[in-house]
């Protein structure tokens, strides 16, 4: 449709790592949802930066995860002051970020045409 995500980041080590990438719209076509994780939970991937990218609609809501969930485990959050949240982006925060990232999830609101 008329959104894009666009995912982009900087890293060092692991090896054959499989990620997974989702773009989903609402039925009612108000949200649209973006997320990059890696399936078998925790990355042992060395990032030095990362940047997802919205076009089409403004972030509402965004987090990014540290260790994703598997098995009995949870999700386990970034501390807030390791990255940051604009209207269209969500990235690391130069000098905070702890280089450990394994899940991104965006929802996003699209533009509507006011009545």
């Amino acid at each position: 449709g008329d959104y894009t995500c666009t995912f982009t980041y900087s890293a060092q080590g692991g090896t054959n790592e499989q990620w997974q990438m989702n773009i989903g719209v609402s039925e009612d076509n108000l949200l649209f949802s973006c997320s990059v994780w890696r399936p078998q939970g925790k990355s042992y991937l060395f990032f030095t930066q990362f940047k997802a990218e919205v076009k089409g609609a403004k972030i509402e809501h965004a987090m990014a995860y540290s260790q994703a969930a598997v098995g009995a485990q949870s999700d386990v959050p970034l501390k807030q002051e390791e990255f940051e949240i604009t209207e269209t982006t969500v990235s690391h925060r130069e000098g905070k970020f702890r280089f450990e990232l394994s899940k991104l999830m965006i929802v996003a609101k699209t533009p509507r045409d006011e009545l």
